[in-house]
């Protein structure tokens, strides 16, 4: 099991929580960005960039990605398509994308397109808060919990 970060606009909390759960329970950490990223040395801690691209970044995670792998991401066609390959998605905020879900994500996702499409502001989420980096790491702790525990089987 590995985690993968769609890392350009994970908030710097998560990527810190990351930085210390990977090395703590020997799970590789890959951020991937268009950009250059720095990251902590450990052997648990990698990144790869991606050519700029729209997106590339999405494209190579999901390329990366192997049933019950962790990705980290708020993108939602990006959580469907690695779903689909059987790993598990967590967006930032400390909230699963799951089978269950995912279509009605998708089809709220299209409708708000179109409605901007038409000239319409939306707005955007709420700024990232204390909580939502509570609820983060809360979810993944409970996740690597479980993770460890089928190990030790």
């Amino acid at each position: 099991m590995q985690i993968l970060v769609d890392a350009d606009a994970c908030p710097a909390i998560v990527k810190d929580i990351l930085f210390r759960a990977g090395p703590r329970v020997e799970v590789c950490v890959t951020l991937v960005a268009n950009q250059y990223l720095r990251t902590p040395p450990s052997p648990f801690i990698k990144s790869v960039q991606v050519p700029a691209g729209f997106d590339v970044a999405d494209a190579r995670i999901v390329e990366l990605a192997v049933a019950g792998d962790l990705i980290i991401t708020a993108d939602i066609p990006l959580a469907a398509g690695v779903l689909k390959k059987g790993a598990h998605a967590l967006d930032p905020r400390g909230e699963w994308f799951s089978a269950e879900n995912i279509e009605e994500r998708l089809t709220i996702r299209s409708m708000m397109d179109q409605l901007r499409s038409t000239g319409v502001d939306t707005g955007g989420p709420s700024p990232y808060s204390p909580r939502d980096g509570k609820n983060f790491a809360a979810q993944l702790d409970r996740f690597l919990a479980k993770y460890r525990a089928s190990r030790t089987k």
